[in-house]
Parts: structure tokens; sequence; C-alpha cells
């Protein structure tokens, strides 16, 4: 794990960014913590969509959120092809969205995918102001495309928020043959009227998932626009999972 750039604070949270080394790839990534952090701490692993960047407004805003109300740390990484993964950081959306079809189409897409959030995960939980705590998931559309597979295939995943994708594209049957071994609580988020994922996808993949304890909130809009209230419900859903208060369901 290598520190890149400056560490600033923002409002109570300290920002560092770093590049880790996964199967060969060089993946740029952020880790928000509590200024003067010790000891161990839940950690919540933030997936961005297709397009966007590990510091996209709302995984910046939700990520200080964590911090800031839960005392947590959070980390975000650039999806392939995305963010400081691009040759070139001036592409238009519709490039970047067609690189990520292409990439999406790939067989190794997931498992690579999966690879670059486990070596994340080691090199973060390492810190002596992160350590081995309580681990969590966010993340939507892209997120929970290879989030999915991610918290299968991570048994040290405790909970997840997924939402905005169905059992739609390339790695449908990816996703059919793992969500049934999905066993951590889950928090589903749902856009009613999403123009890109068939509603009848989103409720079969709902469906499939494995986990006893899991709910969905269905929202009115188009696919991007999630309402402000469903981040403060997810990053209170985490946070009574990963640090339940005595008043909380576990």
């Amino acid at each position: 794990m290598d520190w890149t750039g400056d560490t600033h604070r923002v409002d109570g949270v300290v920002e560092r960014d770093f590049v880790v080394e996964a199967g060969g790839r060089r993946v740029p990534g952020v880790l928000w913590t509590p200024p003067d952090a010790e000891g161990a701490r839940p950690l919540v692993l933030i997936g961005h969509g297709a397009t966007a960047h590990k510091r996209i407004g709302y995984v910046t805003t939700l990520a200080r959120e964590l911090v800031r109300a839960h005392g947590f740390a959070a980390v975000a990484i650039d999806g392939a092809g995305h963010g400081g993964r691009r040759p070139n950081p001036d592409d238009d959306e519709m490039t970047v969205f067609s690189d990520f079809l292409t990439e999406w189409s790939r067989d190794e897409s997931t498992d690579d995918a999966v690879g670059d959030w486990r070596a994340t995960i080691d090199a973060v939980r390492a810190l002596p102001d992160v350590g081995d705590g309580p681990l969590g998931y966010w993340g939507l559309s892209m997120g929970t495309i290879y989030g999915l597979p991610l918290a299968v295939a991570e048994p040290r995943i405790q909970v997840a928020v997924f939402g905005l994708m169905g059992l739609v594209g390339p790695t449908r049957f990816r996703m059919a043959e793992d969500a049934p071994s999905l066993a951590c609580p889950v928090l589903f988020i749902q856009q009613w009227d999403d123009s890109l994922i068939p509603r009848d996808s989103i409720f079969e993949l709902f469906d499939a998932l494995g986990s006893r304890d899991k709910r969905l909130h269905a929202s009115p809009g188009d696919h991007a626009a999630v309402p402000s209230e469903e981040f403060v419900f997810s990053a209170r859903f985490l946070a009574r999972h990963l640090a339940p208060g005595p008043d909380d369901l576990s």
C-alpha cells in the first residue's frame, strides 16, 4: 500500500489517497478516518456506480457521514476503467460508459473486482487506526454488480447495502449463482421508475438473495434519483449492524 498525495482534514474527517497492488493491477483508493484515530473500528467499503469514481459526491458524503456520526472508517476504490484508472481522465461520460460495458462483458471482470477489493481490505485493515474491526459494504448499480459477488466470497463482510440492479447484463448468471449464498443482512434500494434496469429483474435479484434478514426500499424516480434520506438510512442501517447500540436489533 502506497500513500499518494497529501493528507487532508475536512470537517473533522481525515482523507488519504493510496494505491494498492492486486494481481498486477494498480488500484487507486481513498480512505476516510476520524482524526487521531487509534485502535480497531468498523470499516465500510463503498463501491461507486458506472461512469463515476471514488470521490463522486455521494460516495464522499456517505463516507464522511460514517466517520463523523459513527466513528467508522470508510474506503472507496476506482473500478476498472474509472477515475484514476483511466488513461485519459478527460474522457466524456459516454466514453467511460462504453468502456464499462466492454469491461462488464469480460469473463474475468467480476473476479478481478473481487480481487481489487480483497487487496484493499487487507491493506487498510493492517493500519493501526483501522484494524480488524467489523466490515460492511455499500454499493449501488455497478457497486452491486461487483459488490454482491464480493460479499459472497468475503466472509468478513457482515452487512451490505445493494440496489439499482437486477439480473441483467453480461454477469447476470454470476449474480444469480452467487445470490442464494449471501448470508449477511441486506438493505436493497430500488428506484420504482428506473429506466435502465427493468423492475421485474430487480425483484428477481432481491428474491434470489439468500439472506434471512433483507429489506427492500423503493422510491419513485429514475435510476440516479435516489433520495438523500436513503443515504442517511443506509448509513444508520450499517451502523446498527456494525456497532449496535443497546436499543438496536442485531
